[in-house]
């Protein structure tokens, strides 16, 4: 019975997903947008929020989380200086998903994730 059990498995065993989904929402915050295919740009959707509301938090336990989720510790760091600013009248909703062409080679429904 997987009732309410909504991880997006992605098709792949949880170490691996879990490894994508850090590498993906590193990259995102370290440029702001990047092109990936639309499940696996929901699925980074909740994580990159979830990172960008321990930067609003802005206390020690919320930054030594994030840093031990994201692969850069410099990128942490610009996070938590930022985000304070940045989002401070905003309740969530940090990210926007834009549908885009298909992928040539296999048809994916592509995506592109954005901060804003």
């Amino acid at each position: 019975m997987r009732h309410r059990c909504n991880v997006p498995h992605l098709g792949l065993p949880a170490d691996q997903r879990k490894a994508l989904l850090r590498a993906l929402a590193t990259e995102l915050i370290r440029h702001g947008q990047i092109t990936t295919t639309l499940t696996r740009a929901k699925a980074l959707r909740a994580e990159v929020e979830k990172m960008i509301t321990l930067a609003k938090d802005g206390s020690l336990s919320a930054r030594r989380q994030a840093l031990g989720y994201l692969y850069d510790k410099q990128l942490v760091h610009g996070l938590f200086e930022n985000a304070g600013e940045r989002y401070k009248n905003r309740g969530g909703g940090y990210t926007r998903v834009v549908r885009t062409l298909r992928r040539r080679g296999d048809n994916a429904e592509m995506a592109i994730i954005e901060l804003l």
